[in-house]
């Protein structure tokens, strides 16, 4: 494990943010893991542990030790002839990681194809699009515990997971480096195209969906990412900047009343799911520029760096979106990024 010094985190930050973090070291294993912990202990300096950089939002430099997470590697843990369980080393591309599974046909990640990140970072926010969550196809997880250095497993009851919610967002946070992932695939394919998208792109395709494969599927939901969010190696961004807020049934019928185009659907939790995006656009941040960020012109849930934008520039535009939002509709949304 190598140490520097003041290091430049805009390459390791999709936001592309101008800021530095006083002590920096890429690990490749828990070892070099531990001994990055056991040098910011002896240190005193507060540790940030990133792996794409994806979801995160930079407003200062960093005062402690910034530690990059590089651990990879995948192999078959188990099978029948139904399934598969899959092992995944944390720093394992999350994308990456899912062709390979349709390439070998195995089948269940067709839906998240081209979310941005490591697959460390999957179960700790839960990421899900079009239908699927990584729960549906979670199997269980390995984690060092920072202060004892012990490695616990966690099972899907384990993590508690929510919308783009589990333990280490909340109860665990900063207790646990996660270190690698299971996964339960299918070897059958179970297609799940719900979505209009998803419907309209493969009918573009000449593809019926009762036709449709999981790497059709993929290859839609990658034809619709690219034509809503703009590609960060372009334009500086972190996808969807906050979560899709849930309403009781009560409130979002008093809205339909004011609004009558509001969007919603329904939870299972008697809650009803509401479009941040919609909420945005219709407060008027759908492609507006202020200074050197914005909302962006495709998709007004994604803020976006159109310059030299500093975190704090970003923030700014985030916390009056939500204070606009909650003026005209009542509703509060909240950040899915996580600001440092």
């Amino acid at each position: 494990m190598t140490v520097h010094e003041q290091v430049s985190l805009e390459p390791y930050n999709s936001f592309g943010i101008s800021a530095h973090s006083a002590f920096f070291t890429e690990v490749k294993n828990a070892v070099e893991f531990w001994e990055a912990s056991q040098f910011a202990a002896a240190n005193s300096l507060p540790k940030l542990i990133i792996g794409g950089g994806s979801n995160i939002l930079l407003t200062q430099d960093y005062s402690g030790l910034v530690i990059k997470n590089n651990l990879q590697g995948k192999s078959i843990v188990s099978e029948t002839t139904d399934d598969i369980i899959l092992r995944f080393m944390s720093g394992e591309n999350w994308h990456e990681a899912v062709l390979w599974t349709l390439a070998n046909n195995w089948y269940g990640l067709e839906n998240l194809s081209l979310i941005p990140g490591t697959m460390g970072a999957a179960p700790m926010q839960n990421i899900g699009a079009y239908g699927v969550e990584l729960k549906d196809v979670f199997h269980k997880l390995e984690a060092l515990h920072l202060q004892s250095g012990e490695t616990h497993t966690f099972n899907a009851n384990d993590c508690a997971f929510g919308y783009r919610e589990s333990v280490f967002k909340n109860k665990y946070k900063n207790t646990y480096f996660i270190t690698a992932v299971e996964l339960r695939l299918q070897k059958r394919p179970h297609i799940k195209a719900d979505y209009g998208d998803i419907i309209d792109t493969l009918s573009k395709n000449n593809i019926a969906l009762q036709d449709a494969t999981p790497l059709a599927i993929s290859k839609a939901v990658i034809a619709i990412r690219q034509s809503k969010l703009p590609d960060p190696k372009k334009l500086g961004n972190a996808g969807s900047f906050f979560k899709n807020p849930s309403i009781s049934v009560s409130q979002f019928e008093a809205l339909t009343k004011k609004f009558p185009d509001i969007k919603g659907y329904s939870q299972a939790n008697e809650k009803v799911k509401v479009p941040a995006g919609w909420l945005i656009e219709q407060c008027g941040y759908k492609g507006k520029i202020v200074g050197n960020c914005g909302s962006h012109a495709k998709q007004a849930l994604v803020l976006v760096n159109y310059g030299q934008a500093k975190g704090n520039e970003i923030l700014a535009l985030a916390k009056e979106i939500q204070e606009t939002v909650f003026q005209k509709f009542g509703i509060t949304i909240e950040p899915e990024v996580n600001i440092i």
